[in-house]
């Protein structure tokens, strides 16, 4: 039976990292990816991925929606928490005076961070609703494309 859990869990990790990674945000896996990702000039999105099945199944699809607008992040960057412990960890310090949550999103600027969308802002919302709250922040921080 524990086999049988694996493989599925597995195949749902799988499945997060290709659905994020197919949005065209580019997975970071280590403390060095991380660290040369954040601390890039302009805008950054973090989606820190998870595979929690209610707030992960929301996060995801507002993820790749909320980039079909005028102004977006000049960069689209995924940890995976739970899985790539390390890079998550590292990601998790450029998130200064936020706890820990996963699923999330983060809006940095040349490294610092300036909003965050935390599980309890995705967890229970319709997808659109998380879009919007994206595209505000875009609308704020962004450049026009």
């Amino acid at each position: 039976m524990n086999m049988d859990f694996n493989f599925f869990m597995n195949d749902v990790v799988n499945q997060a990292r290709k659905e994020i990674v197919a949005a065209g945000y580019t997975e970071l896996k280590t403390s060095d990816e991380v660290e040369e990702s954040l601390n890039q000039k302009g805008t950054t999105l973090v989606m820190v991925n998870s595979v929690c099945g209610c707030a992960g199944g929301i996060a995801r699809p507002a993820a790749a929606h909320s980039l079909h607008f005028d102004k977006r992040p000049d960069h689209l960057v995924t940890v995976f928490a739970g899985q790539d412990k390390e890079a998550t960890a590292t990601a998790r310090e450029f998130f200064t005076g936020y706890p820990p949550s996963s699923p999330s999103f983060a809006l940095l600027k040349d490294g610092k961070v300036c909003t965050m969308i935390e599980r309890h802002e995705i967890e229970g919302h319709e997808p659109m609703a998380v879009v919007q709250k994206l595209q505000d922040a875009f609308e704020q921080y962004c450049e026009e494309l």
